[in-house]
């Protein structure tokens, strides 16, 4: 059984989209996100001074996942946000919106915890997908004691917790299922962290012998590698569906077998099931019906309500 989790989030300015900390209880991990225009703000902080790792995140309309991203560690992190902060053509990065940092309320994170930390996520953001990864290395994790890096994987799975709480989505690689964890050791088993996930749905398009699997799972709707997709849009409606499917075609997530057939080359997290059969299917499509469940004939609409359609099933007395 799950455990739930107590995420302490502070608006340090009172306002949603300012500077803001998350901490969770009993860890010893500290985050502060804050937009570009309060770096001023964020550099003030004590938090700067510390040995960490940070998180630089903008658009970037041309990648599948529209987003860009960077990561960096520092012993004196503020040294190198006021060098990113600078202009394209003076040395800095423009395409940042978002900062995050990620450092240690105690001492206890050091300059070689700070570099294992900056090598995983750069490993998990390349993995994920989510974004472009701006860094132009992606250095292997540095040695470390055994009992260092069972701490710091225990640090990433509090990351991993805190991060979609503020909308920071780069590091969540696609899981198969429950029993698989984003943050785990090389070599060491995995425990899962996730709760319940859906049955596998399929969508399938029976005048071309299509058939794409999906399942729910951590709250996020994913498709299997392997699912068969049309190579081609041919919707007249939704150009935002149009323009994911093109940039799948584009990077290969979607290889093109013949003029009508192709197949996902990755798993792939959707936004709705309805982006996920509109892209499988090239046209507009709603999700909510098109993904069934083979093993109960259950559409994913109707598996969403089995608790509430339960709830309110008339009750039969019996005399």
């Amino acid at each position: 059984m799950n455990v739930g989790k107590q995420i302490r989030v502070y608006l340090v300015d009172g306002t949603p989209g300012g500077l803001l900390t998350a901490e969770i209880g009993n860890w010893t991990g500290h985050v502060v996100a804050a937009p570009r225009s309060d770096i001023g703000q964020l550099l003030k902080r004590e938090e700067c001074r510390r040995t960490g790792v940070y998180v630089l995140i903008g658009d970037d309309p041309d990648s599948s996942g529209g987003g860009a991203v960077y990561v960096g560690e520092g012993d004196d992190i503020a040294t190198r946000l006021r060098h990113h902060a600078r202009p394209q053509e003076q040395g800095g990065k423009d395409f940042w919106d978002r900062v995050v940092l990620l450092t240690s309320k105690d001492a206890n994170l050091t300059k070689a915890h700070a570099r294992y930390l900056e090598s995983r996520l750069i490993a998990l953001a390349s993995k994920a997908r989510r974004a472009r990864v701006t860094n132009g290395t992606s250095p292997t994790p540095i040695q470390l004691p055994e009992a260092d890096i069972a701490d710091m994987e225990f640090y990433l799975a509090q990351v991993h917790l805190v991060l979609p709480v503020l909308g920071v989505h780069v590091f969540r690689v696609p899981l198969r299922s429950s029993g698989e964890q984003t943050f785990a050791p090389e070599g060491k088993p995995a425990t899962s962290a996730f709760g319940a996930d859906s049955p596998d749905f399929v969508c399938t398009i029976a005048k071309h012998q299509l058939v794409a699997r999906a399942r729910e799972i951590d709250g996020e709707f994913t498709m299997f590698e392997g699912s068969q997709v049309r190579s081609e849009w041919t919707g007249k409606h939704n150009p935002g569906y149009r323009d994911i499917h093109a940039a799948f075609l584009q990077d290969g997530t979607i290889q093109v077998i013949d003029e009508v057939r192709a197949v996902l080359t990755r798993d792939v997290v959707f936004s709705s099931p309805s982006a996920a059969a509109a892209v499988m299917a090239g046209r507009s499509v709603n999700g909510r019906t098109a993904w069934i469940d083979p093993s109960s004939g259950m559409t994913f609409g109707d598996w969403q309500n089995r608790e509430i359609a339960a709830d309110d099933a008339p009750k039969v007395e019996l005399h």
